[in-house]
């Protein structure tokens, strides 16, 4: 390649999630087949080479503190990132790095290091949606969306888990190049160009630390206990003997939503854990408590931006993916 090469650092580390790695480095590869120039570099503290999540060796091909400046710098996330404090030579590596590049760009839990360099104050970002609460508490000057696959806030972008890093690869070659020759690299991929929906759309249900208050805590084992049942405000607020209005402060003091929309979420979680169970979109309303299959459309639309029909096709099979047998 000559000079004219956009150059793309990647940041590397001990326990890095090599699909974090190896992602992002396929979408600018495959974009060289199709006309692009991309010069990729590996670089570690010290330019060791390093273990990855899956005990595979990952060489480094330069020292952190001598590479660069780079077009891009991209800074792959770990399993350990959100349970412990980041090395500091490793943030500051990152911070180095940033202080040249063009655009700076994490891959999933990587957020964790550009927020530890001061990378991410003032910006909105994101991350793996079980991270998303850890890393708005570490850093509240960021702005943090959890359903965001990837968040771009200037030349700062973060992207939500693992696979999120060929999303955001992908939208940065269509910056470079355009969306025609993006299109061949996802097509030669085999990926979505630009899948619909947030990243709530793969999370675990509602989960959470049971509420303080003793009122809450009966009426969210109500509901959850029966969430097909007739739960109205009034109903609710009479099973706890307080009034409408106190029942709706308290739901909005300590869980930040009222109650009729956490009795939809309650539904919600149900319906997508019996789509994933088997059943259809109609009888996962009938059977999570929603009046109609349309009213379950609603909520799917509201949550996830998808379809529940689309959702179950998506995540209930890896077998529509195959080839029939012969």
């Amino acid at each position: 390649m000559g000079p004219s090469a956009h150059t793309v650092g990647i940041l590397v580390f001990d326990g890095v999630k090599l699909l974090d790695v190896s992602g992002p480095a396929e979408v600018f590869t495959e974009a060289n087949l199709n006309g692009a120039a991309y010069r990729l570099t590996l670089v570690s503290v010290g330019g060791a080479p390093v273990r990855s999540s899956i005990g595979m060796a990952v060489q480094a091909d330069a020292d952190a503190a001598d590479a660069g400046p780079f077009d891009t710098l991209l800074v792959a996330g770990g399993d350990a990132l959100p349970g412990s404090a980041v090395d500091r030579d490793l943030a500051a590596a990152a911070a180095h790095l940033a202080h040249g590049a063009g655009r700076v760009a994490s891959i999933c839990t990587g957020a964790f290091i550009l927020g530890a360099a001061g990378l991410l104050d003032g910006r909105r970002a994101t991350t793996h949606w079980r991270h998303t609460e850890l890393l708005a508490r570490g850093h509240p000057s960021t702005r943090v969306e959890p359903d965001a696959i990837y968040v771009k806030d200037g030349t700062t972008y973060t992207s939500a888990g693992v696979t999120a890093g060929i999303d955001l690869a992908l939208a940065l070659v269509e910056e470079d190049h355009g969306p025609d020759l993006t299109r061949g690299v996802a097509r030669s991929l085999v990926v979505y160009m630009q899948r619909s929906g947030g990243q709530s759309q793969f999370s675990a249900p509602l989960r959470g630390a049971p509420p303080r208050t003793p009122v809450l805590r009966l009426v969210l084992d109500a509901v959850q206990a029966d969430p097909t049942a007739e739960h109205t405000l009034d109903s609710l607020a009479e099973h706890v003997r307080v009034s409408p209005r106190h029942l709706t402060r308290l739901f909005r003091a300590e869980l930040q939503t009222t109650p009729l929309k956490y009795v939809e979420l309650i539904r919600f979680d149900m319906a997508k854990a019996l789509l994933d169970s088997g059943h259809n979109a109609t009888e996962a309303a009938a059977l999570s408590g929603f009046p109609s299959y349309e009213a379950l459309r609603r909520a799917f639309a509201r949550h996830l931006g998808v379809s529940p029909t689309h959702y179950r096709r998506r995540f209930t099979t890896t077998a529509r993916g195959a080839a029939p047998a012969r």
